[in-house]
């Protein structure tokens, strides 16, 4: 409750929470929105927007309608970067925790394997998977999540190596707790706070990875995606310029949505995340 009375006394968290509540809202309600297949011919190609109002958006170079392919294709880029991102922020987090607790030969080695990710740029990685393995949406949502957990396991990481220092942590291993619990009760939840900041980052570039992908053709051809939407209007980029253009705006739109919600709650898990461990320290 004071997480969302914080994030409610910051703009960038109401613009970011709105955008994306009605871009949810759209990829929930697409099949009522634009029923059918929407990468079925609707009607003429190349049909300009605001022509006929069936078509609001207009149509492609095979007659599609562009307004069905925006609404689901929002539904494909939120499930994916969604998905990959908490995906990445599940694997970072045990990872992380079990480099911190254990540390040792552990730690080394698995910070050896986080420093072996974060060296291939992750759409470098995402790509050489998709195209080995295939562009399934399973195959793509673990190639982006692959190429993401790196940083919030070092963050993690980071976050443990200083809470296990600290005295209530001391404290519940005199008293004979079991290690696990220590882990998941005391230290996970004072260590969480810091990586899940980061998880709305970690969304918008999975969305933008995943854009990427389709945009080369290494997308799922048989869903819908503003990546190939894109891509599909680039051949006839400068007669028909919004083929291109109006997926673009609904991409930038969305990552920037997120972009202001995560700055939002980086705010409100700061100042949140800063008082509880104040409080706890002072504990006897």
């Amino acid at each position: 409750m004071k997480l969302i009375q914080k994030m409610i006394k910051t703009p960038e968290a109401i613009v970011g929470f709105c955008i994306l509540s009605i871009l949810i809202i759209v990829a929930i309600v697409a099949p009522l929105i634009a029923p059918g297949d929407p990468l079925r011919i609707a009607g003429r190609a190349l049909l300009a927007p605001l022509t006929d109002m069936s078509l609001p958006l207009g149509t492609d170079r095979l007659g599609r309608d562009v307004f069905a392919g925006i609404v689901h294709g929002a539904r494909t880029s939120l499930l994916v970067g969604a998905a990959a991102a908490l995906a990445a922020i599940v694997l970072g987090l045990c990872v992380g925790l079990i480099a911190g607790l254990a540390g040792g030969l552990v730690d080394e080695a698995l910070m050896r394997i986080v420093d072996a990710f974060q060296i291939v740029p992750g759409f470098l990685l995402a790509l050489a998977m998709v195209s080995v393995v295939g562009s399934a949406p399973v195959v793509v949502v673990i190639a982006i999540a692959l190429g993401a957990w790196a940083d919030p396991a070092r963050l993690t990481r980071a976050q443990v190596l200083s809470i296990r220092e600290r005295d209530y942590v001391a404290a519940a291993t005199v008293i004979g707790m079991h290690p696990a619990e220590i882990a998941f009760r005391q230290i996970l939840p004072q260590a969480a706070p810091p990586v899940l900041a980061i998880s709305a980052t970690i969304v918008a570039a999975a969305i933008l990875t995943e854009a990427a992908l389709s945009f080369l053709g290494l997308g799922d051809p048989n869903t819908v995606t503003w990546g190939a939407m894109i891509a599909e209007g680039r051949n006839v980029l400068r007669s028909s310029p919004w083929l291109s253009i109006i997926p673009g705006i609904a991409l930038i739109v969305t990552v920037l949505a997120t972009y202001l919600l995560s700055e939002g709650l980086t705010k409100a898990l700061s100042g949140t995340h800063s008082k509880h461990v104040r409080q706890t320290d002072a504990t006897p």
